[in-house]
Parts: structure tokens; C-alpha cells; sequence
């Protein structure tokens, strides 16, 4: 009796799971189109990034399972449009991961859907990711809805529950068996996102789910003893191997900081033609200068946070969060800064200038984290000339306006007094879209031929470019010109995803624009001058500044290496792809290994607030 039940179950199993009432009825069509929205979000992510991962079995096993999972809600209700509007949601939350992956090579961070209503700031750029597959969304959910309702229901709801459950259930078993033969699912995880090459496979691998576990599971070890351990030997290997040396005393410090982010500067806009014109002729002039330093390849090496990473990588020489934005979920941690080593060392102040609102990515807090005095921001100014959609006030109005600040109000830099002080630009966000008024009458490249965005992306540094002499002009105007340092950097790259389709585009383009992801820093009035034409990382700004002014006695070093050093490594790590950019050749494996694990070390400084006291090699 016994083996006769083990033959019934058997028969019954074996017919529940290729039951043809199921998987041909409508059951069987509300799967399969949850099945191919999660499949292309699978091919839309990878067509943006790399299609390794589709060569990976278990995305498939996994991605499976996941697909029947999210057809519970017809399984349990039995109402087609619950189940249709529900893979309507599930769309919109893929293409919102897709269209930040474009731009952030990574899947929106956990703590970033709580930010959803600083969306209205962004709507021009969120219009500017989308792309002709992401209406294949669309088109499935439409397809699936009509197929479900001319497809009678065949199977009752427990047989149809029963079957998708017990394939769900095989599936998850062999994906575990899979994860675990690999080391387990953190351990494989985070192997994908510190590789060069697989970087950006263990969203469609894991699901929007795994991401979202693994940025969890991360937190908690980023703050595990093993990983607090391992901080004080990396920052003692870091002063042995990468040392940071002092200029020749020879060479006259600066005392005075003046900060210029600009917003998505590229390099290769500089000293670039177009149409037989230069893109950014007041920049060239300052290039030829004799008393400018230019580094034109410093590599970007923002995260997710983007500009406020920039930030961080200049004022803190940290880098930015594997997974997380720190100005959003660690504000309150210590961060070293130039502005607290100029208060330290030449008493200065420090006060930043930005036409943003205080709280997108909560500048306001970072800002006195950072150790500025106050934050001039949107709140401050006339909006007489906008720009972007939705508008913020142009290039050229605010720096009119903030040198009209300090031209009335004597106390925001008194001369004979040192100061900090930082100016945030916006114009060249994306999508890059300048006014006609705005419009330079001679620098007409709309018959060159570029693509759309690239002509775009042109013409908008071409008039940041002639907006930035209004406050150089004044600060050389002061009596202590002398001696103030001018720093000009773009915050990261502005092309993203575009680049490649950009480049491919045409012959011109190829040779117009840089393959890679460089920004430039120009230093005016620099004690040093000359050229830094190798690879450079952003985090090597901070020590660079170190040496030109005067603050090499100051606790933090940074993570990074000054380029007035030596022995200073011609390469840099992209936190995005992983990638090595520069020349690695006659590097010793000990320093390459060493750059590679910064980001992770930066991580866990943060997310332990471990510089809260004196660290071992920086104290």
C-alpha cells in the first residue's frame, strides 16, 4: 500500500507541475508576462551596462522564481486586474532603477526612495534617460492585459497556487544550492560589485530585492569588528608606501581658497574645437597662463551621491560609499576637511555658495559637517535668469550675484582676513538645454552634424565657460590676489551612458570627444605651475591642495596621493566600473591592491565614524 501511494504522489506531482489547464489558461498568461517584465528589465539594465550577467545560469533560476513570486496577487485573488496593475507598479520601479543605473551605474540605494520628492528637481534629467526600450515595458503590460482577458480561466485558484508554488520552491532550491556553492549570497555579491568587470551584474543576476539585501548585509559589515580592524593597517600602509610630502619650502603658500565646481566640465571641452572654435576660450586663456597648474585626465570617481560625492572626494579626500550616499544616511559622521585644516592652520572661514535648495542631498547638513560657516543657497538670490526644466538660476546670475555679495557685504571676506570660499554651478546639468537669449550669436555649432545631446552638451560649456570671468575677475581685483589659490574642477563627468552611442556616432565626434571620464583642475595663481598630464583620481585633489596651501601639518592626509609627489602612482581607480585608468606599468601589486581597497576603507570610515578620534598613521 505503501509504494502504491509513493506512485500516486509521484503522478501527482509530476502532473500538478505540467498541468496544460495551467500554464495555457490565464494563469499561464499573467506569468508569463510577469515573466518577460522581469526579463526586460533584465536586457534594458544590461543593454546600459555589460551582458555578462545573462551568461550567469543562476539569473535565470533566479529571475524565474522571482516572476512567479510576483504573481501572487492573482494567484491569491484571482482578479486579473489586480494582477495587471500590480506588474504596472513592478514597471515603474524598474524603469526607475534603469534610468538611475544610466546615470550611477548602480541600482537606486535604499535610503534614496525616501528623496522621491526631490524628484521635481530633476524632472529634465529623468526625461533625458529614457530611451526606445524602456517601451517595451509598456508594450508587455499592454499585450499581457489583453491576452489575460481573452484567455478563459482553465484551473481552479488551489491547483493553480499548488503548481507555481512547487516550481517556485524548485527553483529556489537550486538557486541556493547554486548561491551557496559559491560562498553564499553576500560573499558572491559583493564579488560582483568590487570587480572591474562584473560590477553591475548582480542587480539583473539577484533581482532589484538582492540589492536592496545586499546594501543591508553591507552596512551591517561595514561596521563588523573584521572590517573596523582592518582601517588603522590600510591608513599605516598608505603612509608607508604612499607618503605625503611637503613642497620645497621654497615655495610661497597661499593663505586664501576659492573653489569653483562645475556642474559636468569634461576635459576634452577644454583646449577642444568645434566648427574650427574653441569650446571654452576663457578657460584656454587661463590654461596659458604662467602661474596656472592644469591636470586635464583627473578620473571620475563619484558614486551614487554624484555632485555631493564630488564634495566629499574634494573637501575630505575620502572616497564615496559602496552602496549608500553618505550625506543622506551618515551626516552626522566626522569628516576632516580643507575647511577645517584653514581654520586650523590660517584661521580662515569658510562659506559656500550654491543655487540649489538646502536639502538637495542634504547640503546644508553636509555643509557644517564639512566645517563651513554658513551656506548661501537658493533662498538668497533674485531668480532673474533661469535655466534647465524645472528652472534654477543660470550660471551667469549667480555669479553676478554672489560677487555683488561680496562687493556689499564686507564681512563675507574682509580683506586682511583668510577665507574658504566655494561656489556650486548648475547650468551644465543634464539635459543640457541653454535658452536662445542665452545663446553665444558667434559659436553656432548646429550644423556640425553632432548628435543632439552632444551638440547640446557643447554649446552649454561653451557658456559656463563665458559666465566664470565675472568672478575671477573680481577676486583679481582684490588687494589679496596674491594670495589666493583658485581652484576650478567639474564635479564628474556629464556624457554618462551616452558617451559610447556619442563617440559612435561619427569620425568627428570620435575625435572630439574623450572616451574616458575625465574632469579638469585648473589651480590660478598657483605657486607651482605647469602641467599634470597623467591620470589623476579625484580623492588626489585634496592632497594636491594640501601642498599648495600650506596645510601639510594637517591630521588627515586623505585617501589619495598629492601629484607633487614623486612616487606618485600615474593611474586611478573608477569607483563606478572598477576600472583602472592610467598607467599601472612598474606598479608594485602591493600599491595597485592598495588603490583598489580605498573605496571600501572609505566605506567603513564613514559608516563608523571612525575618524571621530585619532586614527593610528593620521594623528
Amino acid at each position: 500500500m505503501k509504494r502504491r501511494g509513493d506512485i500516486y504522489n509521484t503522478l501527482y506531482i509530476k502532473t500538478l507541475l505540467f498541468d496544460k489547464n495551467i500554464w495555457f489558461g490565464r494563469t499561464g498568461v499573467l506569468l508569463l508576462t510577469t515573466f518577460l517584465s522581469v526579463m526586460w528589465f533584465v536586457a534594458d539594465w544590461c543593454a546600459s551596462t555589460t551582458y555578462r550577467a545573462m551568461s550567469d545560469w543562476l539569473l535565470y533560476t533566479i529571475n524565474i522564481s522571482a516572476a512567479m513570486i510576483l504573481t501572487l496577487p492573482w494567484l491569491l485573488t484571482r482578479k486579473a486586474w489586480i494582477q495587471i496593475a500590480w506588474t504596472a507598479i513592478l514597471d515603474v520601479a524598474f524603469l526607475a532603477n534603469i534610468m538611475y543605473c544610466r546615470t550611477y551605474f548602480t541600482a537606486i540605494p535604499p535610503e534614496s526612495y525616501g528623496m522621491a520628492s526631490n524628484l521635481s528637481d530633476f524632472t529634465a534629467s529623468i526625461w533625458d534617460s529614457l530611451r526606445w526600450l524602456d517601451l517595451g515595458f509598456p508594450l508587455i503590460l499592454t499585450a499581457g492585459a489583453v491576452g489575460a482577458y481573452i484567455t478563459p480561466v482553465s484551473s481552479t485558484r488551489r491547483r493553480s497556487l499548488a503548481c507555481v508554488s512547487l516550481w517556485t520552491l524548485i527553483l529556489l532550491v537550486i538557486s541556493f544550492i547554486g548561491i551557496k556553492s559559491r560562498g553564499g549570497f553576500y560573499k558572491e555579491y559583493d564579488r560582483l560589485v568590487q570587480s572591474c568587470y562584473y560590477s553591475t551584474c548582480g542587480v539583473p543576476t539577484y533581482t532589484i530585492a538582492g540589492h536592496l539585501i545586499y546594501s543591508e548585509l553591507d552596512k551591517q559589515s561595514a561596521q563588523s569588528p573584521e572590517q573596523i580592524a582592518e582601517v588603522g593597517p590600510w591608513l599605516e600602509e598608505h603612509r608607508l608606501i604612499m607618503p605625503h610630502r611637503s613642497l620645497p619650502d621654497s615655495v610661497k603658500r597661499r593663505s586664501n581658497l576659492v573653489l569653483i565646481i562645475c556642474e559636468s566640465l569634461e576635459s576634452w571641452t577644454l583646449e577642444g574645437y568645434a566648427e574650427g572654435k574653441e569650446i571654452t576660450p576663457y578657460l584656454n586663456s587661463l590654461i596659458s597662463d604662467s602661474t596656472t597648474f592644469y591636470a586635464p585626465n583627473v578620473l571620475t570617481q563619484v558614486g551614487p551621491g554624484r555632485s555631493i560625492d564630488a564634495q566629499l572626494l574634494i573637501h575630505s579626500g575620502m572616497l564615496p560609499m559602496v552602496s549608500s550616499v553618505y550625506s543622506m544616511k551618515y551626516p552626522s559622521s566626522t569628516y576632516p576637511s580643507l575647511n577645517k585644516a584653514m581654520t586650523e592652520l590660517h584661521e580662515a572661514e569658510s562659506i559656500i555658495f550654491t543655487c540649489d535648495k538646502p536639502i538637495t542631498w542634504n547640503q546644508e547638513a553636509i555643509a557644517r559637517a564639512f566645517g563651513y560657516r554658513e551656506l548661501i543657497d537658493r533662498r538668497a538670490w533674485r531668480m532673474d535668469e533661469m535655466i534647465g526644466n524645472p528652472a534654477k538660476l543660470s550660471d551667469g546670475s549667480f555669479l553676478r550675484q554672489s560677487v555683488e555679495k561680496l562687493e556689499s557685504d564686507s564681512t563675507l571676506w574682509p580683506v586682511g582676513s583668510n577665507r574658504m570660499l566655494t561656489f556650486v554651478t548648475y547650468s551644465g546639468h543634464s539635459p543640457f538645454k541653454l535658452p536662445e537669449r542665452f545663446a553665444d550669436p558667434d559659436f553656432d555649432i548646429s550644423g556640425a552634424g553632432f548628435p543632439e545631446r552632444l551638440s547640446d552638451y557643447i554649446t552649454m560649456a561653451h557658456y559656463t565657460d563665458s559666465q566664470l570671468h565675472t568672478l575671477i575677475d573680481y577676486i583679481k581685483s582684490r588687494p589679496d590676489y596674491d594670495s589666493t589659490l583658485i581652484v576650478i574642477v567639474g564635479d564628474h563627468e556629464g556624457l554618462a551612458a551616452s558617451r559610447e552611442d556619442i563617440i559612435n556616432s561619427s569620425e568627428k565626434a570620435k575625435a572630439l570627444v574623450s572616451g574616458g571620464q575625465y574632469t579638469p583642475m585648473l589651480i590660478l595663481n598657483s605657486p607651482v605651475s605647469g602641467r599634470y598630464d597623467q591620470v589623476m583620481g579625484q580623492v588626489d585633489i585634496y592632497p594636491t591642495l594640501l601642498n599648495l596651501l600650506g596645510l601639510d601639518t594637517y591630521q588627515w592626509k586623505g585617501l589619495g596621493h598629492t601629484i607633487f609627489s614623486p612616487d606618485k602612482a600615474p593611474f586611478a581607480i573608477s569607483t563606478m566600473t572598477k576600472q583602472l585608468a592610467g598607467d599601472s606599468t612598474g606598479i608594485s601589486r602591493q600599491i595597485i591592491d592598495h588603490i583598489y581597497s580605498a573605496q571600501r576603507i572609505s566605506d567603513a570610515i564613514i559608516r563608523a565614524d571612525l575618524l571621530s578620534t585619532p586614527l593610528h598613521g593620521h594623528d
